[in-house]
C-alpha cells in the first residue's frame, strides 16, 4: 500500500492542461512519425535529388522560423490555448498537400504550410507546458512527455514498414498521411475541448493579430534578453551549435542507411524503433536523476553522446546502426528532460513565451541553413561529410556548457 501511495504522489501532477497535452500528443507524435521513416526517400521517388531536399529542409526550418516571435508575443498577451487549438487544426488540413502531392513541389508547399501552422503554436506549447508543471517535478515532466512520445512512435516505423512492403514506397506513404490528417484533427478537438487557459486577459485575440504583431513582437522578442539570466543566452548559443551540426544529418540518415550502408528498406524501419525504445526505457529514470543533480550535466553528456553515435553510424554496418540508433535515444532523453528544465528554471513565466519564441525561430534559421549545407556536401562532397560536420561541432558546444552555463540559485516558478 506504502508503494501505490508513493507512485501516486510521484505523478500526481499528470491532471489538468499536463495530462490533455499527454493525451493529444501521443495522437500527434504518432502520426509524424509514421511517414517520417521515408520521407526523404518519398521526395526522392517524386523526382527530388539530395540538393532539392536539402532545399525543402530549408524551407521547412524557415517557415517555422518565421512566426515564432508572433507566435510567442501573442502567446504571453493572450494566452496559449486560441493558438494550441486553431494551428493545431491548421497542421491537420496541411498534411492532405503531402498525401495527394503527384511531384516534390507539391510536397514543397505542404511543407511551407505546415511549418507556418506549427511555428505560430509551438511557443504557446511550450509555454503551457512549463505553466503546468511544479518547480520540483520538472525534470520528471519533460521526461515523461519525452516516454508518451516515445510509447506513441515506436510503432510507427513498424507501420511504415509493413505500408512499405504491402503497398509499395509511394501508394503506403499517400496511406500513411491520410492517417496523419484524421490523427491530428482528433488532437485539435481534444486541445480544443479540453485545455484551460493559463494566463488570463481581458481581450480576444483576433488572427490578423498574427501578422499585425510582428514588429511589436519581434522587439519585446528580443529585448526579453535583458530580462533573463544570461546563463539562459548561453544555454540558447549551446543548443545552437550543436543543432547546426545535427541538422545537416537529419534528412539523409535514411539515404545513407539505406543506399551506402546497403541496409533494407523495411529492416531500417524496424531499426529505427530502437530510439524511441531507449527513450521508453530511460525516460522516467532520467527524469528523476535530472530534479536530483544539476541539469547542466545531462545536458553535457547527451552532445558527447550524440557525437558518438554519429562517428558509429557513418562507420557502420546493421550492428553498428542499431548501436548508434540507440545512443541517439539515450542522448535525446537526457537533453530533452534537462533542457527543458533547466530553461523553465531560469525563465519567468510572464517571459516564457517569448523566450521559446526567441529560441525557436533562431534554431530554425540554423537547421535551415544546417540543411541546406547538409545536402550539398551529401551530394557534392561526400556521402560521410554531413555526418562529419555533425560529430565536429560536438567540441564547442560542449566547452560552452561547460564554461559558461551557470545554474539558478533559485529557480523560477
Amino acid at each position: 500500500m506504502d508503494f501505490v501511495e508513493k507512485l501516486k504522489s510521484e505523478f500526481s501532477f499528470i491532471k489538468g492542461n499536463y495530462a490533455v497535452m499527454v493525451i493529444s500528443w501521443i495522437l500527434v507524435d504518432f502520426a509524424v512519425e509514421l511517414p517520417a521513416t521515408y520521407f526523404s526517400l518519398y521526395v526522392l521517388g517524386l523526382g527530388a535529388t539530395e540538393t532539392i531536399l536539402g532545399v525543402i529542409g530549408l524551407s521547412q526550418f524557415l517557415a517555422l522560423a518565421s512566426l515564432q516571435f508572433p507566435g510567442g508575443y501573442l502567446a504571453d498577451k493572450y494566452g496559449r490555448k486560441w493558438l494550441i487549438s486553431t494551428m493545431t487544426f491548421g497542421v491537420a488540413f496541411s498534411f492532405i498537400l503531402y498525401a495527394i502531392a503527384p511531384s516534390w513541389p507539391v510536397i514543397l508547399v505542404g511543407v511551407i504550410l505546415m511549418s507556418i501552422f506549427n511555428s505560430t503554436y509551438q511557443p504557446a506549447l511550450n509555454a503551457m507546458i512549463s505553466d503546468s508543471l511544479p518547480v520540483d517535478k520538472r525534470g520528471m515532466g519533460f521526461s515523461i512527455v519525452m516516454l508518451i512520445a516515445s510509447v506513441s512512435t515506436t510503432p510507427s516505423p513498424a507501420v511504415a514498414g509493413l505500408l512499405r512492403a504491402n503497398f509499395g514506397l509511394i501508394p503506403g506513404m499517400r496511406i500513411a498521411y491520410g492517417i496523419v490528417v484524421g490523427l491530428f484533427l482528433i488532437a485539435a478537438f481534444i486541445r480544443s475541448f479540453f485545455l484551460k487557459e493559463t494566463v488570463v486577459t481581458s481581450s480576444r485575440p483576433r488572427l490578423n493579430e498574427i501578422f499585425q504583431s510582428y514588429p511589436t513582437a519581434l522587439r519585446e522578442s528580443f529585448s526579453v534578453w535583458r530580462k533573463v539570466p544570461k546563463s539562459m543566452l548561453y544555454l540558447f548559443l549551446t543548443f545552437s551549435i550543436a543543432i547546426f551540426g545535427f541538422s545537416a544529418t537529419f534528412l539523409y540518415t535514411v539515404i545513407y542507411a539505406t543506399r551506402v550502408l546497403l541496409i533494407d528498406e523495411v529492416v531500417w524501419a524496424f531499426v529505427t524503433a530502437l530510439v524511441p525504445l531507449t527513450t521508453i526505457i530511460l525516460a522516467i529514470p532520467v527524469g528523476k536523476l535530472v530534479d536530483k543533480i544539476k541539469r547542466k550535466i545531462p545536458i553535457l553528456a547527451s552532445i558527447l553522446i550524440f557525437g558518438l553515435s554519429m562517428w558509429i553510424f557513418v562507420n557502420g554496418d546493421l550492428a553498428k546502426v542499431a548501436l548508434s540508433l540507440i545512443l541517439l535515444g539515450v542522448g535525446q532523453v537526457m537533453l530533452n528532460a534537462s533542457f527543458g528544465a533547466l530553461q523553465t528554471d531560469l525563465t519567468p513565466k510572464e517571459q516564457r513565451g517569448k523566450v521559446s519564441g526567441f529560441i525557436n525561430f533562431a534554431n530554425y534559421i540554423v537547421m535551415a541553413s544546417g540543411s541546406l549545407l547538409g545536402g550539398y556536401l551529401y551530394e557534392h562532397v561526400a556521402p560521410q561529410a554531413p555526418f562529419m560536420l555533425a560529430i565536429i561541432s560536438v567540441l564547442p558546444s560542449s566547452l560552452l556548457t561547460l564554461i559558461l552555463v551557470k545554474e539558478p540559485e533559485k529557480r523560477e516558478e
